[in-house]
């Protein structure tokens, strides 16, 4: 469930992890749109390693302010003291080292996001804070096949899936960029094929994705893996289990982030 939804029902939530406070350690840009972080401090020492394509929630100052204020969690949502809503958002950690007490987020640079803003200007020394982290993905070792899907905002955790799934499985991977400089390198894995797909529509952002999954011959026993924009990738979920009947056990399907919405949405 979606803080918006959370509201609209005003249905408690379980209180996510608590904030791990943290400073920037260095920044590296892996591309013309794609910026590392690594964040480090002693409280992310022991922290767990995830799933791959797992979440962690990063807090960064609110926009005009250098200042990192901890929000309080109301039951619902986090909520700065003023009552203002703090600048937080949900990226996949592209590496964790609990032992250095370090972890890797990669940020794209787009838009006048915040996180994007934020990244753009972040110097070591700078503050964060880090909860999480949230739920992977589960690899079944015995699928005969892979399907992976995404935008940009899903590279980190497509990368990872890419270095663990079974060696001997097909792996298709369709990625959707805002622009052909948007590219990254991906692990190399012996059975992928990764086909990169331009915007389509700045309107419809994902929707290179949906065509894309829509063209494939998903094999009985492939497990679908989509994640990006919320609209596009209801429209995927849409097709695998009502139109092709795909049991819901092979698919994670999730909203990264939604247009027009200054913030992210995370759904199975």
């Amino acid at each position: 469930m979606t803080d918006a939804e959370a509201r609209r029902t005003g249905r408690i939530r379980r209180a996510p992890p608590p904030f791990r406070t943290v400073t920037v350690q260095a920044t590296a840009d892996l591309g013309p749109r794609l910026r590392r972080v690594t964040l480090a401090g002693d409280a992310l020492v022991d922290f767990p390693v995830p799933l791959p394509a797992a979440s962690v929630r990063m807090l960064v100052p609110s926009p005009g302010s250098s200042e990192l204020v901890l929000p309080a969690w109301n039951g619902n949502e986090f909520l700065l003291p003023d009552g203002s809503r703090p600048a937080l958002r949900t990226f996949t950690p592209r590496r964790v080292d609990p032992d250095a007490g370090e972890l890797d987020v990669d940020v794209v640079l787009h838009g006048r996001g915040v996180a994007s803003e934020w990244a753009r200007v972040a110097e070591p020394g700078a503050g964060a804070a880090i909860s999480g982290p949230g739920r992977g993905y589960a690899v079944d070792p015995d699928a005969p096949a892979f399907l992976l899907a995404g935008d940009e905002s899903a590279l980190p955790a497509i990368a990872q899936l890419l270095e663990v799934l079974p060696v001997r499985a097909a792996v298709q991977v369709h990625v959707e960029v805002a622009a052909p400089d948007g590219r990254s390198a991906l692990p190399d894995h012996p059975g992928a094929t990764v086909i990169w797909h331009d915007l389509a529509d700045p309107h419809d952002p994902g929707s290179a994705i949906v065509a894309a999954v829509r063209t494939e011959t998903i094999a009985e026993g492939t497990r679908v893996w989509v994640a990006g924009e919320a609209a596009s990738v209801q429209r995927v979920r849409k097709y695998l289990f009502e139109e092709l009947g795909i049991p819901r056990a092979q698919c994670t399907v999730r909203g990264y982030w939604k247009r027009g919405r200054s913030g992210d949405a995370d759904d199975d």
